[in-house]
């Protein structure tokens, strides 16, 4: 493989398959594919969740290649994102993280330089998600796992995921997080909801695997938080507190902030010193770069961004932007 000098390891992609099976199908899960006024096409969950507008950028490798070429982008990570398929029934569940699997492999196929991918499972089932897993891990390009940080009423720490986590780290494939809308009334303006909700969400979700006892039952399992870990970073203190003064934060053996550096982390923080403060906190071989292509609060500029650390030596800029994914995702 010629090796591209960055990877993005946070970059959505919706496969016009997948979309047309929620077209199809999704309305009798209360999900379907809408389009507003101005021509804009969205998935709408209910009345709560609506992600979107879905542009030809998100579908179209081409146009993804030209995008990924003038940002000096060499490779992404293709994942994707909101609504996921937990809102699905069995079977379309299924046939939803088929379609994109196959998708995201076949994109790797075409352009085995610029794409690999993270695949989908049916985590609201377990035995599914296991059997996809079987099938996904001989797919060509399939690098990792992506999983939202709660799967419907379920957080991270349930029990019924253990099998799965076991089966991934036992594959040696790490596990990418996104967050899911906190549909919260006191977020609903401003934008509050992905800005505050997101990073918040990323937090409670770290922290239910590391209070519950995941990473401690895991420890070759590899997760990657995103969004530069959330607000986890900022409250490792008041974290500690609560494991020093309250009896039902005492179920692990080391304080919270002990944990951090079992995480990876992407670049997603819109703040140089948020990233300097990160790098001081967890080290420069723990952290990606990431954009979230290509939504409007997605990074223009994601090389710049980190180009822009001034805590960062040139060997370590080279592995934010391309030697830490590569040595966890097995590129190099």
């Amino acid at each position: 493989m010629r090796q591209p000098l960055t990877i993005d390891t946070h970059a959505h992609y919706f496969p016009e398959s997948y979309i047309k099976l929620i077209a199809d199908h999704g309305r009798r899960c209360g999900t379907t594919v809408i389009t507003d006024g101005s021509g804009a096409t969205f998935i709408q969950v209910g009345l709560l969740l609506r992600t979107g507008p879905i542009t030809p950028p998100f579908m179209d490798f081409k146009e993804r290649l030209a995008i990924m070429d003038r940002q000096g982008v060499g490779m992404h990570a293709l994942s994707l994102t909101q609504p996921m398929v937990y809102w699905a029934d069995d079977d379309l569940a299924m046939k939803l993280c088929v379609a994109f699997n196959d998708a995201i492999s076949a994109g790797h196929r075409a352009y085995p330089d610029r794409f690999i991918g993270f695949a989908c499972l049916p985590f609201q089932n377990p035995h599914l998600a296991l059997e996809e897993l079987e099938r996904v891990r001989k797919l060509p390009g399939i690098r990792g796992i992506y999983m939202a940080t709660a799967v419907r009423d379920r957080e991270l720490s349930d029990r019924s995921f253990f099998p799965v986590y076991e089966r991934v780290a036992d594959l040696g494939l790490p596990i990418f997080l996104h967050p899911m809308m906190i549909n919260n009334e006191r977020l609903k303006q401003y934008y509050l909801i992905n800005t505050i909700g997101n990073p918040t969400d990323t937090a409670i979700a770290a922290c239910h695997l590391i209070f519950g006892g995941v990473l401690d039952a895991f420890p070759k399992l590899e997760v990657s938080l995103p969004h530069a870990g959330g607000t986890l970073p900022i409250l490792r203190g008041r974290l500690d507190q609560g494991f020093r003064t309250r009896g039902e934060c005492k179920t692990i053996p080391q304080p919270p902030s002990g944990y951090l550096k079992r995480f990876t982390y992407d670049t997603i923080s819109y703040s140089e010193e948020i990233m300097d403060y990160l790098v001081g906190l967890v080290g420069a071989d723990r952290i990606m770069m990431g954009s979230d292509y290509c939504f409007d609060i997605a990074y223009n500029d994601p090389v710049g961004a980190v180009n822009g650390m001034k805590s960062l030596t040139d060997e370590q800029r080279a592995q934010v932007l391309w030697g830490n994914a590569a040595r966890l995702l097995r590129l190099a």
